[in-house]
């Protein structure tokens, strides 16, 4: 699957899976339909919502050389009442 990146592996991510949410690492021009289809496809749940969040890649400075950080793009995915990702939640 080429929309879903990775998984967000955090104390915030972890306190959404009590509420039955999941953080997901997403392409830069994905958008929320295409990434509530890859979930759906992949992990065979149904979603409810999708919401995106954009974190724009900071200017750093090595000595000289002045650089950019990538910009990183999270994808909160609630999912029904019932449906849990079982291999997400090992990594807690």
């Amino acid at each position: 699957n080429k929309i879903l990146k990775g998984v967000v592996v955090s104390e915030k991510s972890a306190q959404l899976l009590k509420q039955n949410k999941y953080v997901f690492f997403v392409t830069p021009h994905s958008n929320k339909i295409v990434i509530r289809q890859a979930v759906e496809q992949l992990y065979n749940v149904s979603v409810t919502g999708v919401n995106i969040t954009k974190n724009k890649g900071k200017t750093v400075r090595r000595g000289r050389i002045i650089g950019k950080k990538s910009t990183k793009i999270k994808a909160v995915v609630s999912l029904a009442d019932g449906d849990a990702i079982d291999s997400y939640k090992e990594l807690f």
